[in-house]
């Protein structure tokens, strides 16, 4: 990937790619917050402001660094986690739960707009425009963000949301593996294993039920 196409790849995802961790990261915080723990709120994290969430080194250098070696073929990247405390929530394993599914439900919310906004203010002429593709952006990064986030390994929110609704012998079990879970997810994603039994068919199901719930729009 030349230098070019670089900058008009940063132009269409930057906005998407904000919103979407943005987003995501204040709904974690949001919602712990409506279950009893204040950590994210006193620490001024539940909030839409881009800066609180980005980490430089995760959300710009990796993926800019990645999209460039790969030729975009592989992007990863991560924001700053809002921190939770689990214990100060008022039924920790239930409310974990709804803490964890909060961040992907709020990106799954924005794919559903981003189509809306697609679908409604632009015209069929129009979609390969500069708006038209960052629209797309916003639906395809925010449905790799929903069902990246969702695999069940902690500490993924996927992993946190197994562990709060497995019974306690096995939830424990599946926790501990929560120090180690960045770097198995990490080489399961390089070594394709993420990508093909787990990202692409559930992206399709959920791609295709963006379509299914915006046919009443068509």
């Amino acid at each position: 990937m030349d230098l070019n196409a670089l900058i008009d790849t940063l132009s269409v995802y930057a906005v998407p790619v904000l919103f979407a961790i943005t987003v995501h990261e204040a709904a974690h915080g949001y919602a712990a917050r409506f279950f009893g723990d204040p950590t994210a709120w006193q620490l001024g994290r539940i909030t839409l402001n881009p800066l609180k969430h980005i980490d430089p080194v995760g959300t710009i250098l990796i993926p800019v660094a990645l999209a460039f070696a790969t030729a975009g073929a592989f992007v990863f990247g991560y924001a700053k986690p809002v921190p939770v405390d689990f214990g100060a929530l008022r039924r920790p394993k239930q409310d974990m739960i709804w803490v964890a599914l909060a961040g992907p439900a709020a990106n799954l919310l924005q794919a559903l707009l981003w189509a809306v906004t697609l679908l409604v203010f632009i015209s069929p002429g129009d979609g390969n425009s500069f708006f038209g593709a960052v629209c797309k952006a916003g639906i395809l990064v925010n449905v790799v963000m929903f069902v990246f986030n969702l695999f069940p390994l902690p500490p993924m929110d996927g992993g946190r949301i197994l562990v709060g609704l497995l019974p306690m012998q096995p939830a424990m079990a599946v926790a501990r593996i929560e120090p180690y879970g960045f770097f198995i997810v990490m080489a399961l994603l390089i070594a394709g294993v993420i990508t093909e039994l787990w990202m692409r068919p559930l992206m399709s199901i959920t791609l295709r039920a963006i379509d299914l719930l915006l046919l009443p729009l068509r």
